[in-house]
């Protein structure tokens, strides 16, 4: 959400709507909504026991992608620090962000230990980082490896400094249970449409929706029950959640559905 350095009341009344709308706001559930973003993660922080200096963590920057159960998946150099340091202490986490730039956004720490992928799984895992990393031609380098993070905690925050703080964890069990939003694969290609072409009507849609109002909005991400949107109002940035009026069901039902929104904001 937007800092909340408000001066004038009119800006207060809009924190006020924005509480109001987005307390009730359909979403995905937490679990749904944390295995979905780890899933579709590209990058995160990966925090190791540091072998060199004993006693004291330290943080890497690495890709990863998700197997079948959630799990992350590295392809890590055995020159690397952060290899040495999980070859000697598997016990790791990993941090990923839904938006780097926002403190309040989504935050997702999986606590777990990282162990070698055995040679028998070799070909499906290597499959399945290339297809989230395709340009990855290193991961054949014969000093690279592929080891997942087998999770124990997963803990997620959100809302951070706002009204809206969402904070939990899970289970190994529960996070491996745990469905990906069919319709967040589609994601990229709705909101790159809807904000080029469609501004105007994105506009119209969030405020009939949420009863805010907003100069602009720019779609940023969609799932099965609504989607996400950066908005400005009077100089002051927001996110806001915009649901649907029902459940999407394939990406041909999410043009529906948006289509259904727009002529009831017009009306």
């Amino acid at each position: 959400m937007a800092s909340q350095n408000v001066s004038s009341g009119d800006e207060v009344d809009i924190f006020q709507l924005i509480q109001a709308h987005q307390e009730k706001a359909a979403r995905l559930s937490p679990i749904e909504d944390v295995r979905t973003l780890l899933h579709y993660s590209l990058r995160g922080v990966l925090s190791t026991f540091s072998q060199k200096y004993e006693g004291y963590p330290s943080a890497s920057m690495v890709d990863f992608a998700c197997d079948t159960y959630g799990s992350p998946i590295l392809a890590v150099s055995n020159l690397a620090v952060h290899t040495k340091d999980l070859l000697a202490t598997s016990r790791c986490s990993l941090l990923v962000a839904r938006d780097p730039e926002d403190r309040t956004d989504l935050v997702i720490t999986v606590h777990g230990d990282a162990v070698p992928v055995p040679e028998t799984e070799k070909e499906g895992i290597r499959a399945t980082y290339l297809a989230r990393h395709p340009k990855a031609f290193w991961v054949d380098f014969g000093d690279f490896q592929f080891m997942r993070i087998e999770p124990r905690i997963v803990r997620y925050v959100s809302g951070v400094a706002t009204a809206i703080l969402g904070s939990g964890e899970f289970s190994k069990e529960e996070f491996r249970t745990a469905k990906v939003d069919p319709i967040y694969q589609f994601s990229k290609p709705i909101t790159s449409h809807m904000n080029k072409d469609h501004t105007e009507d994105t506009k119209l849609i969030v405020q009939h929706s949420t009863s805010v109002p907003v100069d602009f909005a720019y779609m940023l991400d969609v799932d099965s029950l609504g989607f996400n949107v950066k908005a400005c109002y009077k100089d002051t940035d927001f996110k806001l959640r915009v649901p649907f009026p029902r459940r999407a069901v394939d990406r041909k039902d999410v043009k529906a559905v948006i289509v259904e929104m727009l002529q009831a904001s017009r009306t």
